[in-house]
Parts: C-alpha cells; sequence; structure tokens
C-alpha cells in the first residue's frame, strides 16, 4: 500500500493505492497556504502520513505545486504570493527522516500528465503532451513513459510561451476567462467564478461567449506551436474549465483547422482528461513506482 499526496495552492489530496493504481481511500484537507506556508504544509502531511500509514505502507509519493528538484525530492521554487516559505523544503528529509519511509516529488502538473498516461486519456500514448488550464496554464511533454524535464527542469512552462495575444498565461486561464467577463459587464473583480461564466455562456450571453472564445484562440495557437516543435502522439486538456469538453472541443477543433496543414492536423489527436481530481495523486504514486522500480 501506498499513500499518495497532491499539494496544491488550496488543497491537499490524499488517499492510499495499491500498485496497480487503484485507489483504496480518499480525502482532502484545506492546504491554508497564505497563511501557514511551506511549514504548515509540512505540518499537514506528517499528520497524514502519520495516520495512515500502519504497517503496510511501502512508500509516500508526493505531487505538488511548485518546481521540483525531483532526484534530491526538494522544492526548488515556489512562488511566495501562492505558498510563501515553500521553496528549499527537502521532502525526502521529511519524510525518510520521520518515517523511514521511501518518498517520490514531482511537478503538480507532470503528476496530472502522468495520470492521464496511465489511467486516463493517454493510455497507449508513446508521446503525449499534457496541458492544464486553471489559475495559470501549464504544461508537461512525456515521451515513452517518462517526463522530458529539460536541463532547467522548465520543459513544458507554457505559461510563458508567446502568443499573438501576449504571453500564455495572460490570455488563457480561468483567471483572464473571469476577469474578461467581470470588466465586460462591469462588475466587481471577484463577482464571478469559472463556473458562473459558463452558467452565462449556456444562457446565450455575448461576453461570456466572447471571452471563451478568446481563450480557445489562445490555446489553439499553444498548442500548434506544441505540435510543431514535438509533434507527440496526443494532446490532452485537463483543469476545472476544460470539463466543459462538449462546449469547448468544436471551438477549439474549427481553431486548429485553421493553424495546422490538413495532414497534421488529420494526426493530431485531442483528448480531455479522464482522471480528472484523482490525477494528481495517481501520476504521483506512477512516478514512486517508476523511481522506486516497481512497476506492476
Amino acid at each position: 500500500m501506498y499513500i499518495c499526496m497532491d499539494i496544491g495552492g488550496t488543497a491537499i489530496k490524499y488517499g492510499t493505492a495499491d500498485a496497480n493504481g487503484v485507489l483504496i481511500t480518499q480525502d482532502a484537507v484545506p492546504t491554508e497556504a497564505l497563511s501557514h506556508g511551506g511549514p504548515g504544509i509540512v505540518q499537514k502531511v506528517c499528520h497524514i502520513v502519520e495516520s495512515l500509514r500502519g504497517d503496510a505502507a511501502e512508500g509516500v509519493a508526493i505531487s505538488t505545486a511548485g518546481m521540483v528538484d525531483t532526484v534530491s525530492c526538494t522544492i526548488t521554487y515556489a512562488l511566495p504570493s501562492s505558498i510563501p516559505n515553500y521553496t528549499g523544503t527537502n521532502w525526502r528529509t521529511v519524510i525518510e527522516g520521520r518515517f523511514s519511509l521511501p518518498c517520490s516529488v514531482e511537478n503538480d502538473v507532470n503528476c496530472a500528465a502522468l495520470g492521464e498516461l496511465w489511467k486516463g486519456a493517454g493510455k497507449g500514448a508513446k508521446s503525449l503532451f499534457a496541458i492544464t488550464v486553471g489559475t495559470s496554464i501549464g504544461g508537461c511533454l512525456i515521451v515513452d513513459g517518462h517526463v522530458v524535464h529539460g536541463t532547467s527542469a522548465s520543459a513544458g512552462e507554457i505559461a510563458y510561451m508567446r502568443v499573438p495575444s501576449g504571453r500564455l498565461h495572460e490570455n488563457c486561464s480561468a483567471t483572464r476567462l473571469v476577469k474578461d467577463v467581470e470588466r465586460t459587464k462591469a462588475l466587481p473583480e471577484g463577482s464571478l467564478d469559472g463556473k458562473q461564466v459558463f452558467a452565462l455562456l449556456d444562457e446565450g450571453d455575448a461576453s461570456a461567449k466572447d471571452a471563451v472564445e478568446a481563450l480557445i484562440a489562445s490555446l489553439a495557437d499553444a498548442i500548434t506551436n506544441v505540435v510543431c516543435v514535438a509533434n507527440p502522439d496526443c494532446i490532452i486538456l485537463g483543469g476545472g474549465i476544460m470539463a466543459r469538453e462538449a462546449v469547448l472541443r468544436p471551438l477549439l477543433e474549427a481553431r486548429l483547422r485553421e493553424r495546422l496543414v490538413p495532414s497534421v492536423y488529420g494526426a493530431t489527436k485531442v483528448a480531455f482528461a479522464a482522471t480528472q481530481n484523482t490525477a494528481g495523486m495517481l501520476g504521483a504514486l506512477y512516478h514512486f513506482l517508476q523511481e522506486h522500480r516497481v512497476r506492476s
């Protein structure tokens, strides 16, 4: 049995799973990142491990926000505005030192991609590029079952990619989507969330329609760039607002047809994430099993 963690800015999802990726238990606690920072997260994780380890735990698999050195299990950088005092946290020292259990740590977007490769929309793909659209936007390239990290562990950081509308993270995120609709409707900041924007879209609201179409145009530009550079078997789209596949797929396919030559468009499979809220935990476990060569 393995203990799996998915540490995000809002919640810490956790549970136990077997080596086949079957989740046995699942739960979550608030991260309280801004009020308690990195030390508070360490305290919460240790409490969870203590409560779950029993006699059967074989290791701890962690997915986390922030830039990660997967060799040393260290958080090399976390935005102070998102998780203060988290940079420098060494999870190996924490987990192995306190509980004598092996651990692994990987970035949350990378884990979500690994989860989709193992149990979701990417099963069977030799290469895939996963894009997570949330508060910001992130990406991960996987080739032959392994994350491509790059020289500075920043491969897949498409938030900083330039597209015609500017930097991608400034134009393609739930944050931008909501702000665009609030601005058009002259609403105070914080009046809406992503679900409310899509509810407006369902009602035929013009401002919501324009904002969603602008987001999809920037996303199509990013996918076009990725396909031109990496040409993966599959593009997988995840994140809260990507759950509306029925609405988004026709818009996205139309934009991709405009941007890609027919032979490339026809060969590019676009899939929407299948594992949803469990992707991070499953990907963390997949990474742990890779690192410790315990693949079933």
